[in-house]
């Protein structure tokens, strides 16, 4: 069974399955769907706690499955957890997976939590995931930047906090996502910190600014997704950011220029009649992707993206040391131009680039 994690809590008020499978890449999400499955557990007596991470090719599954099957003798119930950190349990923990599914079925004594990352389509239609199912199954998804400022308010009136209405209040919430974004454990350590300095309080602008630290982090693949949303400031942050953490300079070029020769390759699918959609799934573009690419793609010629993917070559040398005329020589300079030609473009009027589009 499926279960959205906003309903997690209305479930275990209901009853406690034998069987819950979280999967996730955000820590925090995943570290308190967990707590209130074992809470839950605990004040139904199961007081005992075994703890098993699978960790390469030889990991032990008997040991789970013995576990799983007996008792000891100061406890009549118990919880097993098993953690598969990669995501891959392999041949025997697929099988091994599948039995315990089979096992939850009418069981009561033992409760079988397993913590699993993020999973992608194909590993969520494997016989073992689906086995799974047979208990409930919670994917924990990553707060997305958009929907961020709503989360912490959200956060905020849990303790009895909130921000003043209108534009006011959603500037402050602005600025409050735009300092953890990419670490909801850190926003969520600023939210507990503001309860303790404002309790029962609404928040101005100025406590968050004073109060908040700046905690952000960021990936290329967010940065990805900034520059096909054409968000200037928030790229340029997100540039600044991944410089300051160390991230290497030929892995956001590669990111930058990916996008762009897949919008290249849509772009041209499309100008050769085919649909959208069936152009977008021949180059294997996914998910938030497809979405992203799908909005940007009526505002991008095929001329403007060879122009970009020139640039992009351009680019790259310089991230290998060479200097090109008209270039910045700073690697880091040169990659911001370069987002900044995309996300310019991604920003542009949806009439611009067919205005421009030769008849």
């Amino acid at each position: 069974m499926q279960l959205q994690p906003a309903q997690l809590d209305a479930h275990l008020k209901k009853g406690l399955a034998s069987l819950y499978t979280l999967h996730g890449d955000e820590p925090l999400l995943v570290q308190e769907a967990a707590d209130a499955i074992r809470a839950c557990a605990r004040a139904q007596g199961f007081t005992e706690r075994t703890s098993h991470t699978v960790s390469g090719a030889h990991f032990d599954w008997g040991e789970v499955l013995a576990a799983s099957g007996s008792l000891s003798l100061f406890a009549d119930k118990q919880i097993v957890e098993i953690r598969v950190p990669s995501g891959k349990p392999g041949k025997d923990g697929g099988a091994a997976l599948q039995q315990l599914a089979e096992q939850s079925r009418g069981e009561t004594a033992t409760l079988t939590l397993v913590l699993l990352p993020q999973l992608d389509k194909q590993t969520q239609a494997s016989a073992w995931f689906t086995a799974l199912q047979a208990g409930v199954v919670i994917e924990l998804a990553p707060v997305e930047r958009a929907a961020l400022p709503r989360w912490i308010a959200q956060r905020l009136a849990v303790q009895g906090q909130r921000v003043a209405d209108g534009e006011v209040g959603q500037r402050a919430l602005q600025f409050f996502a735009d300092r953890v974004e990419g670490n909801l454990l850190a926003a969520h350590q600023e939210i507990q910190k503001l309860a303790l300095l404002y309790p029962g309080a609404e928040l101005s602008f100025e406590q968050i600014e004073a109060a908040v630290l700046n905690v952000a982090r960021y990936d290329v693949f967010k940065l990805s997704e900034a520059v096909l949303l054409g968000q200037t400031l928030r790229v340029q942050r997100m540039l600044d950011g991944l410089q300051a953490e160390g991230e290497a300079e030929v892995l956001v070029h590669y990111t930058l220029s990916d996008d762009m020769r897949a919008l290249k390759r849509v772009r041209q699918a499309m100008d050769q009649g085919k649909p959208l959609p069936m152009a977008l799934r021949e180059q294997r573009v996914w998910g938030n992707r497809e979405r992203l690419f799908a909005r940007v793609l009526p505002r991008l010629d095929d001329a403007t993206l060879a122009r970009l993917l020139v640039a992009a070559q351009q680019v790259d040398g310089i991230v290998k040391g060479l200097k090109r005329p008209d270039w910045p020589t700073d690697p880091w300079q040169a990659l911001a131009r370069l987002a900044m030609m995309l996300c310019k473009r991604c920003a542009a009027s949806p009439h611009a680039a067919t205005a421009r589009r030769p008849a």
